[in-house]
């Protein structure tokens, strides 16, 4: 048996789930403004409270690992890496857009030939990724510019649903036939236990020292304006 925490910080939802096993106890988690600093040890301490365990019964911590935002993927990570260091636990990731289309799949949604999960990545951008039905990468995980033509050579005739915030862009532009879009399912880390602990049974685990956000781009930091 084993007791694993989940955090989820790589959009402006602030998610973390306590599970047994692979089997969701309880899970805390808010869609706000990047809130995760504030909420996130809240969060895990409310979660061990009503779970009943102590913080020294935990048996390794999941974390979505990106991509996303580059300041919620490092408090995230960084809070993850701080148990796992205070705790001597192993440290898991899961990869955020597999994470979003497994959730998607668990939830028995409509049945789609292919699932597109999206993040915002700002301007006319997402990261994206696209899976069959059986969750078998069909176009690996990138930042990409969207434009009437996206993924028109894998969609081909197949039907598709995209999911999460990303998908919000692509509404009035991906307009073919068979296209479904789902703005509203959004990453949680009640999505990540199912993976994560088929991962904790075969010890693939991170090394906690050197292990860093999938960040995907590179960070640009911007200018503020000036005041007049």
């Amino acid at each position: 048996m084993a007791y694993l925490l989940a955090i989820e910080t790589a959009t402006k939802v602030c998610s973390a789930a306590l599970f047994k096993d692979d089997k969701l106890l309880a899970i805390k988690e808010v869609e706000g403004d990047f809130s995760h600093a504030e909420n996130l040890a809240v969060f895990t301490d409310l979660l061990l409270k009503e779970g009943e365990v102590a913080s020294t019964e935990l048996s390794g911590v999941i974390v979505s690992k990106g991509p996303g935002s580059y300041t919620g993927l490092r408090i995230g990570i960084s809070f993850a890496k701080g148990l796992c260091y205070a705790l001597k636990i192993p440290l898991i990731s899961i990869d955020t857009l597999h994470a979003l289309a497994l959730g998607f799949t668990d939830a028995k949604k409509d049945s789609f030939d292919l699932i597109c999960p999206m993040i915002d990545a700002r301007r006319m951008e997402v990261y994206a990724s696209i899976f069959n039905n059986s969750l078998e990468v069909i176009k690996p995980i990138s930042a990409d510019v969207i434009y009437s033509g996206s993924y028109s050579e894998i969609i081909k005739d197949q039907s598709i649903v995209f999911i999460g915030d990303g998908a919000i862009k692509c509404k009035t532009l991906l307009t073919a036939k068979r296209r479904t879009f789902i703005t509203d399912f959004l990453p949680s880390a009640a999505y990540l236990g199912k993976e994560g602990f088929r991962k904790f049974k075969k010890a693939d685990n991170e090394n906690v020292a050197y292990f860093e956000p999938y960040y995907l781009k590179e960070f640009i930091a911007l200018k503020g304006k000036k005041l007049v």
